[in-house]
């Protein structure tokens, strides 16, 4: 009897010895001086994920993690996707990350004024997105979305969108849409009352146009008022963004007499009312402008050259400051 109690001290002994040498490797930190990513094929399993870590020297030996996984085969439900990890990471911080697949969240951000050729090259630059087959040109794009608008210029939210690894690029452009939509239905539904736009689709070409107008929010009611004001009045917006819209790749930086002078569809100079899209994603400030405009007698504004703007309530007036911060004379 004593040399089995004896026996079975010695087992217990070596065992809870087993034990605390499993838990160290476990708990000790990966082979690792710089955050990386680590990508888990999918069809992984222990075994090869185990390798894996040998294989790229994050850990020296998998001998503990297979017995860990052999004694916990309930934490070991191996998910495929790409992880970051970090020196601080240990062995079991990684396999908990990789067992409730939490992948690394890659971003992309649009801004503000941005069109959607911009998007679509951004999006087929990024590494870590699928490109679609076909590629999402603007009607194959207006298909996938069921619009019904001309192209899809203005639809899309300009803002931060997180995602992970072989993320499709439609799959985040649908998201934007939405997006856009949530917040132009909310801003459309709250607009002040009496203003100048059949729809709020018109709203969205208004804030369009805002927002390549100026990079100063706080002028961007002022600028929408000018807008409203002459349309008001069945003024012609003659607005510069839309003539280089309309112009697309004949656009070299400068805009010349004749530009303004040809008809297109989008210089504002020749039209009436507003071009039938929008010109750009307009960001939601710009949207609130375009919905809630100051009040003003405005019809003009000029570049003063330092990104600010001078109002003028009547012609004679702007001329002069057009002299003054266009020409340089007093």
């Amino acid at each position: 009897m004593k040399k089995f109690l004896i026996l079975a001290v010695v087992g217990l002994t070596v065992l809870w010895g087993l034990y605390f040498k499993m838990s160290q490797s476990m708990h000790a930190p990966l082979n690792l001086e710089q955050t990386q990513l680590i990508v888990v094929k999918p069809g992984a399993n222990m075994h090869k994920f185990s390798k894996q870590l040998v294989e790229s020297q994050l850990i020296d030996s998998r001998f503990w993690l297979r017995n860990y996984a052999r004694l916990n085969p309930d934490k070991v439900a191996i998910k495929s996707g790409t992880y970051q990890i970090t020196p601080s990471d240990t062995v079991l911080s990684l396999l908990d990350k990789i067992v409730s697949g939490k992948e690394h969240q890659f971003s992309m951000t649009f801004v503000e004024g941005s069109t959607y050729k911009e998007w679509l090259a951004a999006l087929s630059q990024h590494p870590q997105i699928k490109q679609s087959t076909p590629s999402l040109d603007s009607d194959s794009l207006r298909a996938l979305l069921g619009v019904d608008e001309l192209n899809v210029e203005g639809l899309l939210f300009p803002d931060t969108y997180a995602f992970t690894a072989g993320t499709l690029d439609k799959t985040l452009i649908k998201r934007a849409y939405v997006k856009m939509q949530q917040e132009l239905d909310s801003a459309w539904e709250n607009r002040q009352q009496g203003l100048p736009y059949k729809s709020s689709y018109e709203a969205l070409i208004m804030a369009s146009i805002i927002e390549k107008e100026t990079g100063l929010i706080s002028e961007q009611s002022r600028i929408a008022s000018v807008f409203v004001n002459r349309l008001r009045k069945k003024m012609r917006l003659q607005t510069d963004p839309t003539i280089i819209y309309g112009l697309g790749e004949r656009y070299k930086g400068d805009i010349t007499r004749a530009h303004m002078r040809e008809k297109t569809a989008y210089n504002t100079y020749r039209i009436d009312g507003l071009p039938p899209t929008p010109i750009a994603m307009p960001g939601l400030s710009a949207i609130q402008a375009a919905l809630h405009p100051e009040a003003s007698d405005y019809f003009y504004f000029v570049s003063k050259g330092d990104g600010s703007h001078y109002f003028s309530k009547d012609l004679a007036e702007h001329n002069k400051a057009v002299r003054k911060y266009i020409l340089g004379k007093s």
